[in-house]
């Protein structure tokens, strides 16, 4: 175990395979603007979609510059809104408790939790490079002591079993195998505690996986899994599922209003939008308890 000088820790990250190396590779030189540019409104880093009624007004500002501005802060508010959410699911917590995030980006998930519930976190990235500004980050907002950052494997963290109240993944499970994730989190979790994803995943009922679910896949360089693995991968690692929310409608004005964000539109909002609406792909909230 080591500590960089940025305060990440660093534990040896199991060689899984030459493709989570790929994924990091991706992640240590993303610059996306459509995750830097609304991290930059509130210093609120997330790294996933939003749900809830977009304020489509924002399309009418004269003022190309402010037009901009205004559907950069939108974009956060319905990403933010959607952070919020899965917080709200993560259980009754105490600022003496501990959460997990697995898969945490440039950390704004755990930033939410820690505020809401004053609880610890640890945030676990396969890249140096988000592990590192999300450290910076929280030692800015002075909440360092509480909420870390780590460059970790979320298959194999090295974390003490039943440490953690509460654990969830936000938009990451596609990058991994699901009973090998699963199988980590209730590990993790101790006896009652609460497991949270919030997930894109194919609709079994379509059939296989449809050709957008496929230019998904390929442009985010992951691997969406179908509906049930979720729920057959969670019974056979002790997760009992409490909650269950389709947010596939609450997704579709996010991604309406990024099509118009020429600033921050990376290509691939139609493709998200035809595959919500003909039924081959869900934006799913599942909560469960680890027994």
């Amino acid at each position: 175990m080591a500590t960089s000088h940025t305060g990440t820790t660093f534990a040896t990250v199991p060689n899984q395979s030459t493709y989570q190396s790929r994924v990091a590779d991706y992640w240590n030189a993303e610059e996306n603007p459509v995750n830097l540019e609304l991290g930059k409104v509130d210093d609120l880093y997330h790294h996933h979609y939003g749900v809830g009624e977009a304020d489509r007004s924002v399309l009418d500002e004269p003022d190309p510059d402010k037009r901009n501005e205004r559907i950069t802060h939108e974009l956060h508010r319905l990403e933010h809104a959607q952070a919020e959410l899965l917080a709200s699911h993560l259980g009754e917590l105490s600022p003496a408790d501990r959460v997990f995030d697995a898969g945490c980006g440039r950390g704004g998930g755990s930033v939410v939790a820690n505020l809401r519930y004053g609880c610890h976190a640890d945030g676990v990235t396969l890249s140096t490079k988000q592990a590192d500004f999300a450290n910076e980050q929280a030692r800015t907002r002075g909440i360092g002591g509480k909420v870390r950052y780590h460059h970790r494997n979320m298959l194999d963290t090295g974390f003490d079993s039943g440490a953690y109240a509460a654990s969830w993944n936000n938009e990451s499970t596609m990058y991994v195998e699901l009973d090998l994730l699963f199988a980590e989190h209730a590990r993790l979790l101790r006896r009652g505690g609460r497991y949270v994803v919030i997930t894109g995943c194919y609709n079994d009922t379509y059939g296989q996986a449809s050709r957008e679910v496929s230019l998904i896949n390929a442009h985010y360089i992951c691997d969406i899994h179908p509906r049930s693995a979720y729920f057959r991968a969670m019974a056979r690692n002790r997760l009992v599922p409490v909650h269950v929310q389709d947010l596939t409608a609450a997704t579709i004005p996010y991604w309406e209003l990024r099509r118009e964000a020429d600033h921050l539109a990376t290509g691939i909002e139609d493709t998200f939008l035809n595959a919500y609406r003909n039924g081959s792909f869900q934006y799913l909230l599942i909560a469960a308890d680890r027994v």
